[in-house]
């Protein structure tokens, strides 16, 4: 009985031990703080096109492209960013980048649809009209802000963007009936997810249909007989996100309005010439940091 008296001492001793040490190791791990959360987030780009199609028109003479870019995002719904590519001088008289500067507010009404505001900047360092060789031209730079408004649900979404510029250097100085402030570009997209028990994970089908609609028009025809620079474009793809942040696209896009976009006569000068729009099969990896 002895023995057993001491034993259940022993036992009382290091249970209330054990009850007085729990709450003080508890207490200790509450007060450590959890990490903040930054409401700041910023990513890079960089990427390789086979041909750099901007709005159904190719922009490097349907040659490849190397293309990067830096995003900023903050919790609250501004972001802002930087985007380069190279283009063909062929194309923007004496120009061989393009440098974007973009910045604006996503915000949402509820979790499935949202909404963004936004400017876009596009600069054509050192091009300028006055530089096209078949035609002696002004002085008067490729550069062009537009402003955008889009809504979006889920995986589908409207954007219509206004030029506040002139857009690209469309006016009187080059040719135009009119200045191009106002024209407007109307974007429907959707980035379908595929099912994916047939086409793996995170593979998408972007689709899209847009509108170019410009205030003026050539003052003088082409040798097509076109004068009016509008015209719509389409795409439909695939394209697969990977682990370690790369992702890899194909898609197939198409421009109308042949009788103004063909025959594009070269800046440079010569017998050379492309049509911008058409058909063109565009491949394209990009690595996300």
């Amino acid at each position: 009985m002895k023995i057993l008296g001491n034993t259940l001492k022993w036992a009382g001793i290091m249970g209330c031990a054990a009850i007085l040490a729990t709450p003080a190791t508890s207490l200790a791990a509450d007060a450590a703080p959890a990490a903040p959360v930054s409401p700041h987030t910023v990513t890079a780009n960089v990427g390789v096109v086979n041909n750099y199609v901007f709005r159904g028109l190719t922009q490097t003479w349907d040659k490849p492209a190397l293309q990067g870019g830096i995003d900023y995002a903050h919790a609250s719904g501004i972001y802002a960013g930087l985007w380069a590519s190279n283009i063909s001088d062929k194309q923007y008289a004496d120009g061989w980048s393009e440098i974007d500067l973009y910045a604006g507010y996503n915000g949402k009404f509820t979790d499935d649809w949202t909404w963004t505001v936004g400017l876009y900047g596009y600069l054509y360092p050192g091009a300028n009209y006055m530089d096209f060789k078949p035609v002696a031209g002004a002085d008067q730079k490729y550069n062009t802000l537009e402003g955008n408004f889009g809504i979006g649900y889920k995986w589908v979404s409207a954007k219509v963007s206004v030029a506040l510029t002139d857009f690209a250097g469309y006016n009187v100085k080059t040719g135009f009936d009119d200045d191009s402030k106002g024209s407007t570009y109307w974007d429907l997209t959707a980035n379908v997810p595929l099912p994916e028990a047939i086409f793996t994970k995170d593979v998408t089908m972007p689709l899209h249909v847009g509108y170019s609609n410009f205030t003026n028009k050539l003052a003088t025809p082409l040798l097509s007989g076109a004068t009016n620079p509008d015209y719509a474009d389409y795409k439909i793809g695939l394209a697969k996100a990977f682990d370690g942040g790369f992702s890899l696209s194909a898609a197939y896009l198409y421009a109308d309005n042949s009788r103004y976009y063909d025959n594009t006569a070269s800046a440079k000068g010569g017998t050379d010439t492309r049509n911008l729009g058409g058909s063109n099969f565009v491949v394209s990896l990009l690595k996300t940091f």
